[in-house]
């Protein structure tokens, strides 16, 4: 595979996002990352930038002017929870909104050449934050918010968003939910939080068709992922002709992850970057970005996003890895797929 050019946009303050003890979400995720990427040698081929912080005024691309006040009244007063699982502290507003600028610096990078991709290696994720709230471990939706600015200061016409997390992103659904310029396809896990994205929501309106959810089973593994992009993703996507290619690169897929029950390994992430990557630069001139949401087992995860990386930059980097791991339930994963395809209308 031929070298792209790639970048990896992360600050400090990500990890001054304090989520409290024992939280899965925790600040060690992005250390533990940075040091197998270094480790890998990929921090000599492939370049860290610090991002830009989003204004208020691009957070109200997805976001309420009263949720983003409360945000950062909570923070401002020192600290508390948006709900049960999703903490805010001191700093997390800044770190919220610096999430979302590597999200917004991404996008304008991207858009200045060909053959670019970036890795936003960011905290808080954002793929559970609906417009008017938080929830999920999540603040504000980076990628649905750098989506609507792709869109509407950038002149882009189409944006495809893959979400691969094991859970399913229902703050992005929603967000486009009516919207036929984001085409939002998710893998997740089903059922499990937050209890969204059946095979049947596809979109609302003149949104109609521009959802396409693939509910798989606990114990899925690469072979049904692999079919998801051959049979599903890559045609429908074809169809849309996006203009950008963004994606919600959760690693709770993994086997060794503590949340979830998928059964993916570092190399499967390897695979589904090099499909969207020969995708994009079919389609838009190898415009992709990939940002972090969930991810739990800190080595796996590490591991997992080395993998990403050396996707992203077109190098191969040895792994540490299992063999593929064999789906539980095949019949019905491959039922989910065939589901999906048929309703978009592929053969």
């Amino acid at each position: 595979m031929t070298m792209s050019e790639a970048v990896i946009y992360f600050d400090p303050l990500y990890e001054e996002h304090k989520t409290g003890y024992g939280h899965p979400e925790r600040p060690e995720r992005l250390p533990v990352a940075m040091k197998a990427l270094q480790e890998s040698g990929l921090l000599e081929k492939v370049k860290i930038v610090s991002p830009r912080d989003a204004t208020v005024s691009d957070i109200e691309l997805v976001h309420g002017e009263k949720y983003i006040e409360q945000v950062k009244r909570l923070a401002d007063s020192g600290g508390g929870n948006l709900d049960m699982d999703t903490a805010v502290s001191p700093d997390s507003y800044k770190a919220a909104l610096r999430a979302a600028g590597a999200l917004l610096d991404s996008v304008d990078w991207c858009l200045e050449g060909e053959d670019r991709g970036s890795f936003c290696m960011v905290r808080p994720p954002g793929h559970h934050a609906l417009p008017s709230r938080g929830m999920g471990f999540c603040i504000f939706n980076n990628i649905a918010v750098a989506a609507r600015y792709a869109i509407k200061r950038k002149s882009v016409e189409r944006v495809l968003i893959v979400d691969w997390d094991a859970h399913h992103g229902n703050g992005t659904q929603e967000t486009f939910y009516e919207d036929s310029e984001v085409l939002y396809i998710s893998l997740h896990q089903y059922p499990h939080y937050p209890g969204t994205g059946w095979i049947d929501e596809t979109g609302k309106g003149k949104g109609e068709g521009y959802t396409v959810n693939l509910p798989f089973p606990a114990g899925t593994g690469e072979a049904d992922y692999l079919e998801a992009f051959r049979r599903v993703i890559i045609p429908a996507a074809e169809k849309f002709q996006p203009g950008l290619v963004m994606v919600s690169a959760g690693y709770d897929s993994h086997v060794g992850d503590l949340l979830c029950s998928m059964r993916l390994t570092d190399s499967s992430y390897r695979k589904m970057t090099d499909e969207l990557v020969a995708f994009a630069r079919g389609c838009c001139n190898g415009r992709l970005i990939l940002t972090l949401e969930g991810g739990y087992n800190l080595n796996a995860e590490a591991r997992s996003i080395v993998q990403t990386v050396a996707g992203l930059a077109g190098v191969d980097i040895p792994g540490k890895d299992e063999p593929p791991q064999t789906t539980a339930y095949p019949d019905r994963a491959r039922d989910v797929v065939e589901q999906a395809a048929n309703q978009q209308g592929l053969d």
